[in-house]
């Protein structure tokens, strides 16, 4: 059996600043801003308050990337918001970490991902053929690919992380271009400075839901920081700058969805960048950004498919997991058994579950893993008093917000769509019988 030692695990350090700003981005930026706009557009209804919850989660992001820029300071090590959870607290909240990204947070994100890019290949192309298999076929070939030995090159991720920037600002440009104020015009920007109509705490929890999981990914980053030169300087950077950056293209794609649609508009709308791009450029601008939008969402279940496997590695070094797992092929050495197991299940969610319902119980279970690890600041602070490194601003109040605000996030979440969310929690706590049992296969 080809197994691999902590020591070996990560590739060799050839990342830089850039490299790992890419990452940071790349992992953020998929499917969700090019279509989770119309799913919060159907839970309010003033496009002051669509506005408001993108740039609330954009802060939400924001804050995350200082917390997730110390941790990565202070722990650069393969394996990233795993090696936090068991440092800090137990191997048992490690592993069922592990456990949820395997079975739900990875797997669950890439199939909402997947459908995603279906949808905008199928606008493309014109074929009527069932989205999920669309889905399927591209998460299939990817994990094909990544068993035979796709390297996890700079060039290739920046490649794909300069495609989704360049959709972005190719809709944001057009979208401005479209809205321009005319003297016939009654609406357009103007009707952004409409008044709120949030009514409760659980409205604006359940439109936080689809912001949330676009804003996700900067942690994906951390999981390969055992191939990043200067982790303790570049990843903090990194995740500053990415985030920063995917903020402001987020609120910038927000405003031309509702000024150019309205309200209205977008909350009837499955794919707003393509309406957005056709009121611009016509046909030919709808059939250009569906296109951007697919192959940006290859380029992100390629990073998935690269960077995840990483962590269901630690987890069987630490004898948590099957050992197998730790496998790599001898000829490629590819971690085929890690991937294909991902890959499997992400086809198994892309089938069976809808895409708002993978939204609400992946977030539900990604943000308790969030306040978590973001409370290990407060415990590895208190071991460690090493200087120089950089600290979250306003710490302790700002991390405690941080993770008062994840946690809230998960309870509005369970209480809004009870049913999807016991999904994902059921398979959550599942893990907790199997951390025991691995325990004793393993002392025996």
């Amino acid at each position: 059996m080809n197994t691999i030692r902590k020591d070996e695990v990560g590739l060799a350090r050839r990342l830089g600043l850039f490299d790992a700003t890419m990452i940071v981005m790349g992992g953020i930026i998929g499917s969700g801003i090019f279509i989770n706009g119309s799913v919060v557009a159907r839970q309010l209804s003033s496009p002051v308050a669509i506005l408001g919850v993108w740039a609330l989660g954009g802060l939400i992001a924001l804050a995350a990337a200082f917390i997730w820029a110390e941790l990565a300071a202070r722990r650069p090590e393969v394996g990233g918001q795993y090696a936090y959870l068991r440092d800090a607290f137990h191997p048992l909240l490690a592993f069922l970490y592990g456990w949820a990204l395997l079975l739900v947070i990875q797997t669950g994100g890439m199939a909402a991902v997947a459908v995603t890019f279906a949808k905008y290949f199928l606008q493309v192309t014109g074929l009527q053929i069932a989205d999920w298999l669309i889905a399927a076929i591209a998460l299939a070939i990817l994990t094909v690919i990544n068993c035979l030995g796709v390297r996890a090159g700079s060039s290739v991720q920046n490649f794909f992380m300069v495609l989704k920037i360049a959709a972005l600002l190719t809709l944001i440009i057009s979208g401005l271009w479209a809205i321009a104020p005319r003297p016939s015009d009654t609406g357009g920007i103007g009707a952004v400075a409409g008044g709120l109509s949030l009514n409760t705490f659980t409205v604006i929890g359940a439109a936080m839901v689809p912001v949330l999981f676009a804003y996700g990914g900067w942690q994906t980053s951390t999981f390969v920081a055992s191939e990043i030169r200067e982790p303790r300087k570049n990843l903090p950077r990194a995740l500053l700058i990415g985030v920063a950056g995917v903020v402001i293209l987020y609120l910038g794609a927000n405003f031309v969805y509702v000024a150019a649609l309205d309200a209205q508009g977008l909350a009837n709308t499955m794919t707003p960048a393509s309406d957005v791009m056709r009121l611009a450029l016509g046909e030919n601008g709808a059939r250009l950004i569906a296109a951007g939008i697919a192959i940006s969402t290859v380029g992100f279940l390629s990073q998935g498919m690269l960077t995840a496997p990483r962590v269901y590695f630690a987890m069987a070094e630490d004898g948590l997991f099957f050992r197998g797992v730790a496998r790599l092929h001898p000829k490629t050495q590819a971690p085929v058994v890690a991937i294909t197991l991902q890959g499997v299940l992400a086809i198994a969610i892309a089938y069976w579950g809808k895409y708002e319902q993978i939204l609400n119980y992946v977030v539900s279970i990604d943000f308790i893993f969030f306040g978590a690890t973001a409370a290990c600041l407060f415990v590895l602070r208190r071991r460690d008093n090493e200087k120089g490194l950089i600290k979250v601003p306003g710490h302790p109040f700002t991390t405690l917000l941080f993770v008062l605000v994840c946690w809230l996030v998960v309870i509005n979440t369970v209480y809004k769509y009870p049913e999807n969310t016991a999904i994902g929690l059921g398979i959550l706590l599942a893990g907790i019988p199997v951390y025991f049992l691995w325990r004793v296969m393993n002392k025996r």
